[in-house]
C-alpha cells in the first residue's frame, strides 16, 4: 500500500535546548500528525539534525504557507532548513560511460517504481547505451569528451542539465572528472559511485591490483562529488568478502553487484531528504 502524501522537514543548527519540543510544537499547533521522526547530536560539531515526516492531509497549511509559518522557528534557532512534498517527484538526470550496469540497474528500479522519480534524460560520453536508454522511452544526449573539447563539452552536459530542470545528478559509472567549478555549483546534488579500493589502487584495472595483492574484501562507495576528486562526503558503503579462491573475473562480478546496490541505496537516502552534510562527512537520518 501507498504511504500517505507527506511533508518532510529536515535541518542542522547549532546545538542548544528545546529545539525538538520547540518543532514539535510547531506541528501539534497547526494539527500535524508526525510519522516519523529522527535526530542526531555531534558533540564535535555541537550541531544538532534532524528528520521530520508529517502527513500532508493532517495539517491545516498547504505547503507555500507551512514554509512561511516555520521561518520564524528556522531564523529563531539559526536553522540550515527545507522542507519537501512526497507528492512532487524529484528529477534525476544520469550520466553514464560505457560500463553500464548501474545504469541497467536504475532503469529497472525507475521502471518498477521502487525509485518513484522522473528522469528527464540520460547523458553519456559514448553512445554505447542509448539503445537501452531509447527502449526505455527516455531522452538520451551523447556529449563526446576529448582533450580538445573539455570546456565546450561540460558546458553543454550543465546546460542540459539545467534545461532538463534536473534536481539531482547521478554519475553512473561515468567516468570523467567533473571541474571544479561545476561541482561548486550544484553542491549536494551530484553523486558518484567508486569502487572502495581508492587510494590504495588507482587507475587502470583496480581489479587485477587488488587481485595481485591479495585483497581478502571489494566494496563500494556513493559519495557526493566535490573538487576533491572522490573525496566528497560518503552517503553509503557496502563490502563482501572474498578468498585466495576467486579469480580478477569474480572481484569483478562482486564489485558491480556492490556498486549497484550501494548507488541505489544512497540515491534513496538523498531522494528521501535523510542525508545531511556535517563538514565532510554525512548524517543519514
Amino acid at each position: 500500500m501507498d504511504r500517505p502524501r507527506h511533508f518532510t522537514l529536515r535541518f542542522s543548527c547549532p546545538d542548544r535546548v528545546g529545539i525538538v519540543a520547540r518543532v514539535a510544537s510547531f506541528f501539534a499547533d497547526h494539527g500535524g500528525w508526525i510519522l516519523r521522526s529522527s535526530q542526531h547530536s555531534d558533540e564535535d560539531s555541537q550541531r544538532f539534525f534532524m528528520r521530520v515526516e508529517v502527513r500532508a492531509d493532517s495539517l491545516d497549511l498547504d505547503e507555500a504557507a507551512l514554509c512561511d509559518a516555520f521561518d520564524a522557528i528556522g531564523r529563531e534557532f539559526d536553522m540550515d532548513w527545507q522542507i519537501s512534498d512526497s507528492a512532487v517527484k524529484k528529477r534525476v538526470v544520469i550520466l553514464v560511460s560505457k560500463q553500464m550496469h548501474c545504469l541497467y540497474d536504475l532503469l529497472e528500479r525507475w521502471q518498477s517504481r521502487e525509485l518513484d522519480i522522473e528522469i528527464p534524460c540520460v547523458i553519456s560520453n559514448h553512445d554505447d547505451a542509448r539503445g537501452l536508454v531509447e527502449w526505455h522511452g527516455l531522452r538520451y544526449h551523447h556529449v563526446p569528451i576529448d582533450k580538445n573539447n573539455k570546456p565546450e563539452a561540460w558546458a553543454e552536459i550543465e546546460r542540459l542539465f539545467v534545461e532538463a530542470g534536473g534536481e539531482t545528478m547521478v554519475l553512473a559509472r561515468f567516468m570523467q572528472i567533473l571541474p571544479a567549478d561545476l561541482c561548486d555549483r550544484f553542491p549536494g546534488r551530484i553523486l558518484n559511485i567508486h569502487h572502495s579500493f581508492l587510494p590504495s589502487f588507482v587507475g587502470a584495472q583496480p581489479y587485477l591490483q587488488a587481485y595481485q595483492r591479495g585483497v581478502k574484501q571489494v566494496g563500494a562507495t556513493c559519495h557526493y562529488v566535490t573538487p576533491e576528486l572522490d573525496q566528497g562526503p560518503i552517503i553509503d558503503q557496502d563490502v563482501t568478502r572474498v578468498d585466495h579462491g576467486d579469480t580478477v573475473r569474480d572481484l569483478v562480478r562482486y564489485g558491480k553487484d556492490i556498486e549497484k546496490a550501494v548507488l541505489a541505496r544512497g540515491l534513496r537516502y538523498h531522494l528521501e531528504d535523510r542525508v545531511l552534510v556535517s563538514g565532510r562527512r554525512t548524517v543519514v537520518l
